[in-house]
Protein backbone atom coordinates (compact mmCIF):
# COMPACT_ATOMS: atom_id res chain seq x y z
CA UNK A 1 0.00 0.00 0.00
CA UNK A 2 0.99 3.44 -1.08
CA UNK A 3 2.09 5.36 2.49
CA UNK A 4 -0.04 8.67 1.04
CA UNK A 5 -3.14 6.55 0.46
CA UNK A 6 -5.94 6.03 3.07
CA UNK A 7 -6.00 2.79 4.87
CA UNK A 8 -8.60 0.40 4.46
CA UNK A 9 -11.28 0.40 6.69
CA UNK A 10 -11.31 -2.02 9.67
CA UNK A 11 -13.23 -4.91 8.58
CA UNK A 12 -15.11 -5.03 11.65
CA UNK A 13 -16.81 -1.31 11.75
CA UNK A 14 -17.44 -1.83 7.86
CA UNK A 15 -19.05 -5.02 8.92
CA UNK A 16 -21.33 -3.14 11.19
CA UNK A 17 -21.71 -0.26 9.46
CA UNK A 18 -23.89 -2.64 6.95
CA UNK A 19 -25.56 -4.22 10.03
CA UNK A 20 -26.86 -0.74 11.35
CA UNK A 21 -27.57 0.52 7.56
CA UNK A 22 -30.09 -2.63 7.35
CA UNK A 23 -31.69 -2.40 10.51
CA UNK A 24 -32.47 1.74 9.53
CA UNK A 25 -36.17 2.81 9.20
CA UNK A 26 -36.04 6.14 8.54
CA UNK A 27 -34.42 7.46 5.25
CA UNK A 28 -32.65 9.98 7.15
CA UNK A 29 -31.44 7.50 9.64
CA UNK A 30 -30.10 5.85 6.45
CA UNK A 31 -28.24 9.07 5.33
CA UNK A 32 -26.95 10.54 8.67
CA UNK A 33 -25.79 7.00 9.50
CA UNK A 34 -23.79 6.47 5.93
CA UNK A 35 -22.14 10.35 6.04
CA UNK A 36 -21.22 10.04 9.89
CA UNK A 37 -19.40 7.07 9.60
CA UNK A 38 -17.59 7.76 6.27
CA UNK A 39 -16.62 10.72 7.58
CA UNK A 40 -15.01 9.51 10.59
CA UNK A 41 -13.03 7.10 8.89
CA UNK A 42 -8.68 9.18 8.79
CA UNK A 43 -8.36 11.53 6.10
CA UNK A 44 -11.72 11.22 4.75
CA UNK A 45 -12.69 15.56 5.20
CA UNK A 46 -16.03 15.21 3.28
CA UNK A 47 -18.67 12.75 2.90
CA UNK A 48 -22.20 14.24 1.25
CA UNK A 49 -25.01 12.59 -0.29
CA UNK A 50 -27.36 14.28 -2.88
CA UNK A 51 -30.83 12.63 -3.74
CA UNK A 52 -33.02 12.96 -6.74
CA UNK A 53 -36.56 15.19 -6.27
CA UNK A 54 -38.20 17.68 -7.86
CA UNK A 55 -36.48 20.88 -9.10
CA UNK A 56 -37.71 23.81 -6.88
CA UNK A 57 -35.12 26.19 -6.16
CA UNK A 58 -34.25 26.86 -10.25
CA UNK A 59 -35.20 30.68 -9.49
CA UNK A 60 -32.10 30.64 -7.34
CA UNK A 61 -30.15 28.01 -8.49
CA UNK A 62 -26.38 29.13 -9.83
CA UNK A 63 -26.24 26.26 -12.17
CA UNK A 64 -29.77 27.16 -14.01
CA UNK A 65 -28.12 28.03 -17.26
CA UNK A 66 -26.78 24.86 -17.69
CA UNK A 67 -30.53 22.61 -16.76
CA UNK A 68 -32.30 22.08 -19.55
CA UNK A 69 -34.72 19.92 -17.58
CA UNK A 70 -36.14 21.61 -14.54
CA UNK A 71 -38.72 19.39 -13.31
CA UNK A 72 -35.73 17.15 -11.17
CA UNK A 73 -32.29 17.68 -9.94
CA UNK A 74 -29.69 16.36 -7.07
CA UNK A 75 -30.71 17.61 -3.36
CA UNK A 76 -28.06 17.46 -1.23
CA UNK A 77 -29.54 15.59 1.74
CA UNK A 78 -26.76 14.42 4.09
CA UNK A 79 -23.45 16.40 4.73
CA UNK A 80 -20.76 15.42 7.35
CA UNK A 81 -16.99 16.45 7.74
CA UNK A 82 -14.60 19.53 8.95
CA UNK A 83 -12.42 21.44 8.39
CA UNK A 84 -8.77 20.77 8.98
CA UNK A 85 -8.19 25.00 9.48
CA UNK A 86 -10.84 26.25 11.27
CA UNK A 87 -13.10 23.19 13.00
CA UNK A 88 -15.91 23.50 11.29
CA UNK A 89 -18.23 21.13 10.92
CA UNK A 90 -19.36 20.60 7.15
CA UNK A 91 -23.00 19.06 7.91
CA UNK A 92 -25.06 22.38 6.36
CA UNK A 93 -27.42 21.25 3.49
CA UNK A 94 -27.36 24.81 2.07
CA UNK A 95 -24.61 26.75 -0.11
CA UNK A 96 -24.34 26.50 -3.63
CA UNK A 97 -24.01 22.11 -4.19
CA UNK A 98 -27.29 22.36 -2.52
CA UNK A 99 -28.52 21.42 -5.96
CA UNK A 100 -27.44 19.55 -8.75
CA UNK A 101 -28.70 19.81 -12.27
CA UNK A 102 -29.55 16.12 -13.39
CA UNK A 103 -26.74 15.39 -15.79
CA UNK A 104 -24.58 18.88 -14.97
CA UNK A 105 -21.08 18.55 -13.03
CA UNK A 106 -19.63 15.57 -12.11
CA UNK A 107 -22.43 15.07 -9.48
CA UNK A 108 -24.90 15.03 -12.40
CA UNK A 109 -23.03 13.08 -14.42
CA UNK A 110 -23.20 10.30 -11.66
CA UNK A 111 -26.47 9.94 -11.47
CA UNK A 112 -27.39 10.41 -15.09
CA UNK A 113 -25.48 7.73 -16.32
CA UNK A 114 -25.08 5.51 -13.57
CA UNK A 115 -21.53 5.61 -13.74
CA UNK A 116 -18.72 6.10 -10.35
CA UNK A 117 -16.74 8.60 -10.68
CA UNK A 118 -12.83 7.68 -9.17
CA UNK A 119 -10.30 10.43 -9.11
CA UNK A 120 -7.69 8.14 -7.08
CA UNK A 121 -5.06 11.49 -7.17
CA UNK A 122 -6.40 15.24 -8.01
CA UNK A 123 -3.48 15.75 -8.91
CA UNK A 124 -3.47 13.72 -12.42
CA UNK A 125 -6.93 15.43 -12.90
CA UNK A 126 -7.03 19.15 -11.15
CA UNK A 127 -9.72 20.22 -13.71
CA UNK A 128 -12.05 17.84 -11.94
CA UNK A 129 -12.61 20.16 -9.33
CA UNK A 130 -15.12 23.09 -9.07
CA UNK A 131 -13.28 24.90 -5.92
CA UNK A 132 -9.83 24.06 -6.52
CA UNK A 133 -8.43 26.64 -3.92
CA UNK A 134 -10.81 25.26 -1.36
CA UNK A 135 -9.15 21.59 -2.14
CA UNK A 136 -5.95 23.10 -1.97
CA UNK A 137 -6.59 24.97 1.45
CA UNK A 138 -7.87 21.91 3.02
CA UNK A 139 -5.12 19.33 1.31
CA UNK A 140 -7.94 17.43 -0.87
CA UNK A 141 -5.92 14.61 -2.40
CA UNK A 142 -8.93 12.57 -3.77
CA UNK A 143 -12.64 12.13 -4.64
CA UNK A 144 -14.79 9.14 -5.15
CA UNK A 145 -18.48 9.42 -6.49
CA UNK A 146 -20.49 6.04 -6.62
CA UNK A 147 -24.51 6.21 -7.40
CA UNK A 148 -26.86 4.83 -5.48
CA UNK A 149 -28.65 2.45 -7.53
CA UNK A 150 -31.75 0.40 -6.41
CA UNK A 151 -33.01 -2.38 -8.62
CA UNK A 152 -32.20 -0.26 -11.57
CA UNK A 153 -33.44 2.91 -10.52
CA UNK A 154 -30.84 5.76 -9.45
CA UNK A 155 -31.61 7.21 -6.05
CA UNK A 156 -28.76 9.59 -6.12
CA UNK A 157 -25.23 9.93 -5.65
CA UNK A 158 -22.51 9.08 -2.45
CA UNK A 159 -19.52 11.36 -2.65
CA UNK A 160 -16.12 11.40 -0.17
CA UNK A 161 -13.65 14.00 -0.48
CA UNK A 162 -10.24 12.53 0.91
CA UNK A 163 -6.88 13.95 2.20
CA UNK A 164 -4.95 10.97 0.93
CA UNK A 165 -5.07 9.13 -2.32
CA UNK A 166 -8.25 6.33 -2.54
CA UNK A 167 -6.23 2.81 -3.25
CA UNK A 168 -8.21 0.03 -5.06
CA UNK A 169 -9.77 -1.84 -1.83
CA UNK A 170 -10.73 1.53 -0.64
CA UNK A 171 -12.67 2.23 -3.53
CA UNK A 172 -14.00 -1.18 -3.22
CA UNK A 173 -15.41 -0.71 0.10
CA UNK A 174 -17.17 2.66 -1.23
CA UNK A 175 -18.86 0.66 -4.18
CA UNK A 176 -19.90 -1.82 -1.40
CA UNK A 177 -21.23 0.73 0.89
CA UNK A 178 -22.94 2.69 -2.06
CA UNK A 179 -25.07 -0.63 -2.78
CA UNK A 180 -26.08 -1.11 0.67
CA UNK A 181 -27.08 2.36 0.91
CA UNK A 182 -28.95 2.05 -1.68
CA UNK A 183 -31.12 -0.71 -0.73
CA UNK A 184 -31.05 0.69 2.92
CA UNK A 185 -32.96 3.91 1.70
CA UNK A 186 -35.45 2.50 -0.81
CA UNK A 187 -36.45 -0.23 2.32
CA UNK A 188 -36.29 2.77 4.73
CA UNK A 189 -38.74 4.97 2.15
CA UNK A 190 -40.98 2.08 1.98
CA UNK A 191 -40.84 0.99 5.41
CA UNK A 192 -41.92 4.82 5.80
CA UNK A 193 -44.60 4.71 3.28
CA UNK A 194 -45.93 2.03 4.89
CA UNK A 195 -45.85 4.06 8.26
CA UNK A 196 -47.22 6.80 6.73
CA UNK A 197 -49.94 4.91 5.10
CA UNK A 198 -51.14 2.85 8.74
CA UNK A 199 -50.91 6.78 10.42
CA UNK A 200 -53.03 7.87 7.61
CA UNK A 201 -55.41 5.26 8.10
CA UNK A 202 -55.58 5.51 11.56
CA UNK A 203 -56.48 8.76 11.32
CA UNK A 204 -59.28 8.66 8.76
CA UNK A 205 -60.43 5.60 11.20
CA UNK A 206 -60.26 7.97 14.22
CA UNK A 207 -62.08 11.11 12.03
CA UNK A 208 -64.92 8.81 10.83
CA UNK A 209 -65.66 7.69 14.69
CA UNK A 210 -65.93 11.07 14.94
CA UNK A 211 -68.30 11.80 12.07
CA UNK A 212 -70.40 8.76 12.68
CA UNK A 213 -71.16 9.81 15.56
CA UNK A 214 -72.55 12.98 15.26
CA UNK A 215 -74.24 11.39 12.16
CA UNK A 216 -77.75 10.26 12.41
CA UNK A 217 -79.01 6.85 11.21
CA UNK A 218 -81.49 8.84 8.39
CA UNK A 219 -78.38 10.00 6.12
CA UNK A 220 -79.61 9.53 2.68
CA UNK A 221 -81.71 11.86 1.01
CA UNK A 222 -85.62 11.67 1.55
CA UNK A 223 -88.52 13.86 -0.08
CA UNK A 224 -90.37 13.70 -3.13
CA UNK A 225 -91.16 17.68 -3.78
CA UNK A 226 -90.11 18.82 -7.41
CA UNK A 227 -87.49 21.30 -5.81
CA UNK A 228 -85.94 17.98 -4.78
CA UNK A 229 -85.67 16.04 -7.53
CA UNK A 230 -84.09 18.47 -9.27
CA UNK A 231 -81.43 18.58 -6.65
CA UNK A 232 -81.11 14.89 -7.23
CA UNK A 233 -80.89 15.10 -11.35
CA UNK A 234 -77.77 17.77 -10.37
CA UNK A 235 -76.31 15.20 -8.34
CA UNK A 236 -76.37 12.95 -10.95
CA UNK A 237 -74.73 15.11 -13.59
CA UNK A 238 -71.66 15.97 -11.51
CA UNK A 239 -71.12 12.76 -9.18
CA UNK A 240 -69.06 11.03 -11.64
CA UNK A 241 -66.66 14.29 -12.55
CA UNK A 242 -63.89 15.57 -10.42
CA UNK A 243 -65.87 19.00 -10.48
CA UNK A 244 -65.76 21.23 -7.66
CA UNK A 245 -69.21 21.61 -6.44
CA UNK A 246 -70.86 24.50 -4.41
CA UNK A 247 -73.90 23.59 -2.22
CA UNK A 248 -76.12 26.64 -1.37
CA UNK A 249 -78.67 26.87 0.93
CA UNK A 250 -80.11 28.18 4.28
CA UNK A 251 -79.03 26.49 8.04
CA UNK A 252 -80.09 23.49 8.02
CA UNK A 253 -81.56 22.14 4.42
CA UNK A 254 -79.53 19.05 4.58
CA UNK A 255 -76.37 20.46 2.65
CA UNK A 256 -73.98 18.12 4.11
CA UNK A 257 -76.35 15.22 3.17
CA UNK A 258 -76.33 16.40 -0.74
CA UNK A 259 -71.89 16.96 -0.34
CA UNK A 260 -72.32 12.78 1.03
CA UNK A 261 -74.47 11.81 -2.08
CA UNK A 262 -71.68 13.80 -4.64
CA UNK A 263 -69.43 11.83 -3.03
CA UNK A 264 -70.98 8.31 -2.89
CA UNK A 265 -71.74 8.70 -6.56
CA UNK A 266 -68.93 9.62 -7.74
CA UNK A 267 -65.62 7.36 -8.80
CA UNK A 268 -64.04 8.51 -5.40
CA UNK A 269 -66.52 6.97 -3.27
CA UNK A 270 -63.64 4.42 -1.50
CA UNK A 271 -62.47 6.98 -0.52
CA UNK A 272 -63.16 9.19 2.72
CA UNK A 273 -64.94 12.28 2.24
CA UNK A 274 -63.31 14.23 4.96
CA UNK A 275 -65.69 17.18 6.38
CA UNK A 276 -64.07 20.29 7.83
CA UNK A 277 -66.25 23.22 9.66
CA UNK A 278 -64.87 26.33 8.47
CA UNK A 279 -67.22 28.05 11.00
CA UNK A 280 -66.20 25.68 14.46
CA UNK A 281 -62.03 26.87 13.23
CA UNK A 282 -60.31 29.08 15.54
CA UNK A 283 -58.43 32.00 13.08
CA UNK A 284 -55.24 31.34 14.33
CA UNK A 285 -55.46 27.42 13.67
CA UNK A 286 -56.80 28.04 9.99
CA UNK A 287 -53.58 27.06 8.37
CA UNK A 288 -53.32 23.95 10.90
CA UNK A 289 -56.56 22.65 10.25
CA UNK A 290 -56.57 22.42 6.72
CA UNK A 291 -52.84 21.40 6.11
CA UNK A 292 -51.63 20.43 9.29
CA UNK A 293 -48.38 20.81 11.00
CA UNK A 294 -44.95 19.45 12.01
CA UNK A 295 -44.00 18.88 15.81
CA UNK A 296 -42.45 21.67 17.73
CA UNK A 297 -44.09 24.23 14.96
CA UNK A 298 -45.76 26.44 17.67
CA UNK A 299 -46.48 25.89 21.45
CA UNK A 300 -48.75 22.86 21.98
CA UNK A 301 -47.42 21.33 18.69
CA UNK A 302 -46.41 17.89 20.42
CA UNK A 303 -46.35 15.85 17.28
CA UNK A 304 -47.16 15.73 13.30
CA UNK A 305 -51.03 16.04 12.70
CA UNK A 306 -52.23 15.47 8.74
CA UNK A 307 -54.49 18.18 8.18
CA UNK A 308 -57.52 18.22 6.42
CA UNK A 309 -56.45 18.16 2.88
CA UNK A 310 -53.41 15.29 3.63
CA UNK A 311 -56.93 13.15 4.90
CA UNK A 312 -59.00 13.75 2.43
CA UNK A 313 -56.11 12.60 -0.58
CA UNK A 314 -57.58 10.77 -3.14
CA UNK A 315 -61.20 11.55 -1.85
CA UNK A 316 -63.91 14.12 -1.50
CA UNK A 317 -63.05 17.27 1.18
CA UNK A 318 -66.26 18.84 1.76
CA UNK A 319 -65.79 22.99 3.12
CA UNK A 320 -69.09 23.27 4.97
CA UNK A 321 -69.91 27.12 5.87
CA UNK A 322 -66.67 27.89 3.05
CA UNK A 323 -67.84 31.62 3.82
CA UNK A 324 -66.35 31.63 7.11
CA UNK A 325 -63.15 31.60 6.12
CA UNK A 326 -60.87 34.31 7.00
CA UNK A 327 -59.79 36.73 3.83
CA UNK A 328 -56.24 36.02 4.72
CA UNK A 329 -56.25 32.44 4.65
CA UNK A 330 -58.23 32.16 1.46
CA UNK A 331 -55.22 32.62 -0.88
CA UNK A 332 -53.68 29.99 0.60
CA UNK A 333 -56.67 27.72 -0.13
CA UNK A 334 -57.00 29.23 -3.70
CA UNK A 335 -53.03 27.87 -4.47
CA UNK A 336 -53.87 24.18 -2.78
CA UNK A 337 -57.03 24.13 -5.20
CA UNK A 338 -55.39 25.16 -8.11
CA UNK A 339 -52.02 23.64 -7.96
CA UNK A 340 -52.61 20.82 -5.45
CA UNK A 341 -49.94 21.38 -3.54
CA UNK A 342 -49.29 22.48 0.28
CA UNK A 343 -47.11 22.90 2.90
CA UNK A 344 -47.81 21.77 6.75
CA UNK A 345 -47.20 24.93 9.30
CA UNK A 346 -43.38 24.39 10.50
CA UNK A 347 -42.24 22.43 7.57
CA UNK A 348 -40.66 23.46 4.21
CA UNK A 349 -40.87 19.82 2.28
CA UNK A 350 -44.26 20.41 -0.37
CA UNK A 351 -46.89 17.90 -0.31
CA UNK A 352 -49.09 16.82 -3.54
CA UNK A 353 -52.67 16.21 -2.46
CA UNK A 354 -55.25 15.05 -5.04
CA UNK A 355 -58.80 16.38 -3.89
CA UNK A 356 -61.87 16.64 -5.39
CA UNK A 357 -63.74 19.89 -3.27
CA UNK A 358 -67.15 20.41 -2.30
CA UNK A 359 -68.10 23.63 -0.90
CA UNK A 360 -71.18 24.74 1.06
CA UNK A 361 -72.53 28.36 2.66
CA UNK A 362 -75.80 30.00 3.35
CA UNK A 363 -74.01 33.65 3.23
CA UNK A 364 -74.45 35.13 -0.35
CA UNK A 365 -70.72 34.93 -1.77
CA UNK A 366 -71.63 37.71 -4.50
CA UNK A 367 -72.25 40.12 -1.63
CA UNK A 368 -69.75 38.92 0.37
CA UNK A 369 -67.43 39.30 -2.72
CA UNK A 370 -68.47 43.18 -2.99
CA UNK A 371 -67.85 43.69 0.62
CA UNK A 372 -64.09 42.58 0.24
CA UNK A 373 -64.74 39.80 2.56
CA UNK A 374 -64.70 36.88 -0.12
CA UNK A 375 -61.88 36.77 -2.72
CA UNK A 376 -63.72 36.70 -6.54
CA UNK A 377 -61.42 34.29 -7.75
CA UNK A 378 -61.88 31.55 -4.93
CA UNK A 379 -65.26 31.83 -5.51
CA UNK A 380 -64.98 31.06 -9.26
CA UNK A 381 -63.09 28.20 -8.67
CA UNK A 382 -65.53 26.44 -6.17
CA UNK A 383 -68.94 27.44 -8.06
CA UNK A 384 -67.94 25.75 -10.71
CA UNK A 385 -71.27 24.21 -10.54
CA UNK A 386 -73.49 25.72 -8.14
CA UNK A 387 -76.57 23.29 -6.24
CA UNK A 388 -79.21 25.71 -4.48
CA UNK A 389 -81.40 23.91 -2.16
CA UNK A 390 -84.67 25.22 -1.10
CA UNK A 391 -85.94 26.15 2.10
CA UNK A 392 -88.26 23.29 3.80
CA UNK A 393 -90.93 25.86 3.54
CA UNK A 394 -90.78 25.91 -0.09
CA UNK A 395 -91.24 22.14 -0.70
CA UNK A 396 -93.63 20.79 2.20
CA UNK A 397 -94.45 18.23 -0.27
CA UNK A 398 -91.50 16.74 1.73
CA UNK A 399 -92.95 17.26 5.45
CA UNK A 400 -94.80 14.13 5.82
CA UNK A 401 -92.27 11.60 4.14
CA UNK A 402 -89.11 13.16 6.23
CA UNK A 403 -92.03 13.45 9.59
CA UNK A 404 -92.41 9.36 9.64
CA UNK A 405 -88.88 8.72 9.19
CA UNK A 406 -87.47 10.81 11.77
CA UNK A 407 -90.17 9.31 13.99
CA UNK A 408 -89.03 6.09 13.51
CA UNK A 409 -85.57 6.79 14.27
CA UNK A 410 -85.94 9.00 17.36
CA UNK A 411 -88.15 6.19 18.66
CA UNK A 412 -85.70 3.24 17.80
CA UNK A 413 -83.12 5.46 19.26
CA UNK A 414 -84.93 6.55 22.28
CA UNK A 415 -86.09 2.86 22.97
CA UNK A 416 -89.59 3.78 22.47
CA UNK A 417 -92.41 2.40 20.55
CA UNK A 418 -93.01 4.78 17.44
CA UNK A 419 -96.28 6.92 18.28
CA UNK A 420 -98.33 7.03 15.84
CA UNK A 421 -98.22 10.11 13.05
CA UNK A 422 -101.73 11.55 12.70
CA UNK A 423 -102.94 13.36 9.39
CA UNK A 424 -103.68 16.19 11.95
CA UNK A 425 -99.89 15.83 12.76
CA UNK A 426 -98.77 16.37 9.17
CA UNK A 427 -101.09 19.19 9.00
CA UNK A 428 -100.02 21.24 11.60
CA UNK A 429 -95.89 20.34 10.44
CA UNK A 430 -97.11 21.66 7.41
CA UNK A 431 -98.28 24.83 8.51
CA UNK A 432 -95.34 26.00 10.10
CA UNK A 433 -92.49 27.90 8.19
CA UNK A 434 -89.68 26.07 9.77
CA UNK A 435 -86.99 28.58 9.74
CA UNK A 436 -84.28 26.07 11.02
CA UNK A 437 -85.23 24.08 8.00
CA UNK A 438 -84.97 19.90 8.26
CA UNK A 439 -82.65 20.66 11.27
CA UNK A 440 -85.53 21.86 13.55
CA UNK A 441 -88.50 19.10 11.86
CA UNK A 442 -85.82 16.52 13.72
CA UNK A 443 -85.37 18.40 16.57
CA UNK A 444 -88.98 19.23 17.20
CA UNK A 445 -90.37 15.76 16.36
CA UNK A 446 -87.35 13.49 18.55
CA UNK A 447 -88.66 16.12 21.74
CA UNK A 448 -91.93 15.47 20.89
CA UNK A 449 -91.42 11.55 20.80
CA UNK A 450 -89.60 12.31 24.16
CA UNK A 451 -92.91 13.98 25.33
CA UNK A 452 -95.60 11.14 23.84
CA UNK A 453 -98.06 10.23 26.07
CA UNK A 454 -99.88 7.10 25.15
CA UNK A 455 -98.47 7.08 21.82
CA UNK A 456 -99.85 10.41 20.49
CA UNK A 457 -97.68 12.92 19.52
CA UNK A 458 -97.78 16.40 20.56
CA UNK A 459 -95.94 19.40 18.78
CA UNK A 460 -94.21 22.35 20.27
CA UNK A 461 -94.29 25.11 17.68
CA UNK A 462 -92.85 28.73 18.45
CA UNK A 463 -95.76 30.56 16.25
CA UNK A 464 -96.31 33.07 18.83
CA UNK A 465 -92.73 34.04 19.24
CA UNK A 466 -92.43 33.97 15.16
CA UNK A 467 -95.37 36.42 14.72
CA UNK A 468 -97.32 33.94 13.34
CA UNK A 469 -100.34 31.80 14.31
CA UNK A 470 -99.98 28.28 14.07
CA UNK A 471 -103.17 26.26 14.45
CA UNK A 472 -102.65 22.33 15.94
CA UNK A 473 -105.19 19.95 14.85
CA UNK A 474 -103.98 16.96 16.44
CA UNK A 475 -106.66 14.79 15.68
CA UNK A 476 -110.20 15.08 14.20
CA UNK A 477 -111.56 15.66 17.34
CA UNK A 478 -109.35 18.51 19.38
CA UNK A 479 -107.83 21.93 17.82
CA UNK A 480 -105.79 23.81 19.93
CA UNK A 481 -103.54 27.09 19.04
CA UNK A 482 -99.80 26.90 19.91
CA UNK A 483 -101.05 30.16 21.77
CA UNK A 484 -103.91 31.66 22.83
CA UNK A 485 -106.89 29.21 21.91
CA UNK A 486 -109.43 29.98 18.80
CA UNK A 487 -113.04 30.25 19.55
CA UNK A 488 -115.36 28.80 17.13
CA UNK A 489 -118.56 27.89 16.91
CA UNK A 490 -120.58 24.34 17.47
CA UNK A 491 -120.99 24.29 13.75
CA UNK A 492 -117.68 25.28 12.43
CA UNK A 493 -116.01 22.54 14.73
CA UNK A 494 -118.75 20.07 12.90
CA UNK A 495 -117.90 21.31 9.51
CA UNK A 496 -114.22 21.37 10.19
CA UNK A 497 -114.56 17.34 11.04
CA UNK A 498 -116.46 16.16 8.76
CA UNK A 499 -113.76 18.51 5.99
CA UNK A 500 -110.98 16.90 7.68
CA UNK A 501 -112.68 13.11 7.42
CA UNK A 502 -113.11 13.18 3.45
CA UNK A 503 -109.65 15.17 3.33
CA UNK A 504 -108.29 11.61 4.93
CA UNK A 505 -110.69 9.21 3.05
CA UNK A 506 -109.76 10.43 -0.07
CA UNK A 507 -105.86 10.36 0.56
CA UNK A 508 -106.63 6.84 1.46
CA UNK A 509 -109.09 6.42 -1.71
CA UNK A 510 -111.53 5.62 1.10
CA UNK A 511 -109.71 2.70 3.05
CA UNK A 512 -110.99 2.86 6.50
CA UNK A 513 -109.12 0.27 8.45
CA UNK A 514 -105.65 -1.00 8.40
CA UNK A 515 -102.58 0.06 8.37
CA UNK A 516 -102.33 3.31 6.11
CA UNK A 517 -106.29 3.83 6.37
CA UNK A 518 -108.33 6.75 7.19
CA UNK A 519 -108.52 6.05 11.16
CA UNK A 520 -104.94 4.90 11.08
CA UNK A 521 -104.37 8.39 9.41
CA UNK A 522 -106.86 10.58 12.24
CA UNK A 523 -105.93 8.34 14.99
CA UNK A 524 -109.33 7.24 15.46
CA UNK A 525 -110.24 3.49 16.20
CA UNK A 526 -111.78 2.26 12.64
CA UNK A 527 -115.85 1.51 14.32
CA UNK A 528 -115.24 5.54 15.41
CA UNK A 529 -114.63 6.61 12.30
CA UNK A 530 -117.69 4.34 10.72
CA UNK A 531 -120.05 5.73 13.30
CA UNK A 532 -118.99 9.69 12.53
CA UNK A 533 -119.06 9.08 8.76
CA UNK A 534 -123.13 7.58 9.11
CA UNK A 535 -123.59 10.36 11.55
CA UNK A 536 -122.07 13.33 8.99
CA UNK A 537 -123.70 11.77 6.18
CA UNK A 538 -120.56 11.02 4.60
CA UNK A 539 -120.74 8.18 1.78
CA UNK A 540 -117.94 7.40 -1.02
CA UNK A 541 -118.93 9.16 -4.37
CA UNK A 542 -120.37 6.31 -6.56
Amino acid sequence: MNPSEIRPPNINLLKQLLLDMAQARGVQQVLKLVVDRMASQPEVALARIWLLGPGDLCANCHLRHECEDQSVCLHLVASSGSSKITGEEWTGLDGVFRRFPFGVRKVGRIAATGQPLEVPDIAEHPEILARPDWAEAEGIRALGGQPLVHKGEVLGVLAIFTRACLGEENLTWMRTIADHAAAAIANARAFEEITRLKEQLELERDYLREELAGIQEFGDIIGQSPSLMNVLQQIDLVAATDASVLILGESGTGKELVAREIHRRSQRHERSMVKCNCASIPRELYESEFFGHAKGAFTGAISDRAGRFQLADGGTLFLDEVGEIPLDMQSKLLRVLQEGEFERVGEERTQRVDVRIVAATNRDLKQEIEAKRFREDLYYRLNVFPIQISPLRERKEDISVLAAQFVDVSARNLNRTPPRLTQGNILQLQRYDWPGNIRELQNVIERAVITSVKGRLRFELPGVERGKRSDIAETSTSIESSSDPQIVTEDEMRRRERENIIAALKQTRWKISGEGGAADLLGIKPTTLTSRMKKMGIERPV
